[in-house]
């Protein structure tokens, strides 16, 4: 019986293997991931693992003997190099039949192209072997420059502070987590994190990372200032993978093109994940969007699931994200890249409050600080289809659950 492949073993990968069990599918499932450890919780890596919290185990996506027991045949520490006439090859040359193909490939971390990139003591953090080699480097270091001020290395910045060590945050945009929030919120994180002894460095681009006996001494910028540093990690974005899309003859401009079912230009081939580029999810007539995000890979997994078996897809959900700095919880819902106001609801300055993002009068999002019950009204009312317009967000004197009815 011909089965699907399914290329990438992370949030995606997993959820779409599991989907196709329940949704019914008998047919044999290959779920092939390139590290060595079986899937994991990516998330935890920037948090409470690296903060060491969180152990190898329970970082686990599901137990050992979940995979077997529902015919799911797991391979890991193999990749996937080549594919041809319903045949998989990978690097091991273990050769793969399959019907369909499901291509969960996530992203790669992006790397600084300047001269000093590779000395020892320059972290990158995406996967748990990164992780593990950061909290070893972490031990003996004094002095950490994190270049990128992005959700991972806001996290990280946050660790090192608190464990009382210097810290520089550099970010070549001109404010902090441009790309995923207000300006309002990006100012109060700054604010923030400068009040809890991070040095910020805005509009800062990295010409060298200097180096002694090999080993990583200081980060260079482009205006010749030099930042003292016994280790950098570079949280400068992700780029997703799609060499395998290509070879299978596929323009990814960006991403991998999917449309709202996870189809691909190819027939029986689905994608899902950060690798996808698909339609906005919130915004009518904007173009394709990649979304990284757990929530939004696992979603949209189970789509391409019942895309593969002819079932029924799951209900529209909104797009949400979190991301923990200090003690305070930065929670997303929606998608602000298109937004043209923004109501704040709240005092930044007692590090509780909201800002919901609007595009000619109609909600998009909402960036929550440590307001939960804002958050979840905003995310029910986007993925709902609930109004909520700017001049009644602005009644700060009443609870957002009174102002929507949900």
């Amino acid at each position: 019986m011909s089965g699907t492949l399914v290329i990438g073993a992370g949030h995606a990968g997993v959820q779409l293997a599991v989907a196709l069990r329940e949704g019914g599918d008998t047919a044999p499932v290959t779920l092939v991931g390139g590290e060595p450890h079986p899937p994991y919780q990516r998330p935890p890596l920037s948090k409470g693992y690296l903060a060491g919290a969180v152990d190898a185990d329970r970082l686990a996506l599901r137990a050992p003997s979940f995979y077997a027991d529902r015919d799911i045949d797991l391979v890991t520490g193999e990749r996937v190099t080549d594919l041809a006439d319903g045949r998989a090859v990978t690097d091991r040359g273990r050769e793969i039949p399959f019907g369909r193909l499901a291509l969960a490939v996530g992203t790669g971390v992006r790397r600084l192209d300047v001269p000093g990139s590779d000395l020892d003591g320059v972290h990158h953090l995406r996967d748990r072997a990164d992780a593990d080699r950061l909290r070893a480097g972490l031990g003996s270091a004094h002095r950490i420059v994190v270049v990128g001020g992005g959700f991972i290395g806001l996290e990280v910045a946050a660790h090192c502070a608190a464990q009382g060590r210097s810290v520089t945050v550099v970010e070549a945009a001109d404010r902090l987590m441009g790309r995923a929030v207000a300006p309002a919120v990006s100012t109060f994180y700054r604010d923030t994190h400068e009040r809890r002894g991070v040095r910020v460095v805005l509009g800062g681009t990295v010409a060298a990372l200097g180096g002694e006996h090999a080993r990583v001494r200081a980060v260079v910028l482009g205006d010749g200032r030099e930042l003292p540093a016994d280790l950098v990690l570079v949280g400068i974005g992700c780029d997703p993978r799609t060499g395998i899309a290509e070879r299978l003859g596929l323009d990814c401009p960006g991403g991998i093109p999917v449309d709202r079912a996870a189809r691909t230009a190819l027939p029986g081939v689905v994608a899902a994940g950060d690798c996808t580029l698909q339609p906005h999810p919130t915004v009518p007539g904007a173009g394709p969007v990649r979304v990284e995000s757990v929530q939004n890979a696992v979603h949209q997994a189970k789509v391409a699931a019942a895309t593969l078996t002819g079932g029924t897809p799951p209900p529209h959900e909104t797009p949400w994200f979190w991301s923990d700095q200090h003690d305070l919880k930065l929670q997303i819902a929606g998608l602000a890249h298109e937004a043209d106001e923004v109501v704040v609801r709240g005092d930044p300055a007692t590090e509780r409050f909201a800002a919901l993002h609007y595009r000619a009068g109609r909600l998009q999002a909402v960036d929550a600080v440590n307001s939960p019950a804002d958050f979840l009204v905003v995310r029910r009312a986007l993925t709902r289809g609930i109004a909520l317009p700017a001049e009644v967000a602005r009644r700060s004197d009443r609870p957002l659950k009174e102002l929507v009815g949900t």
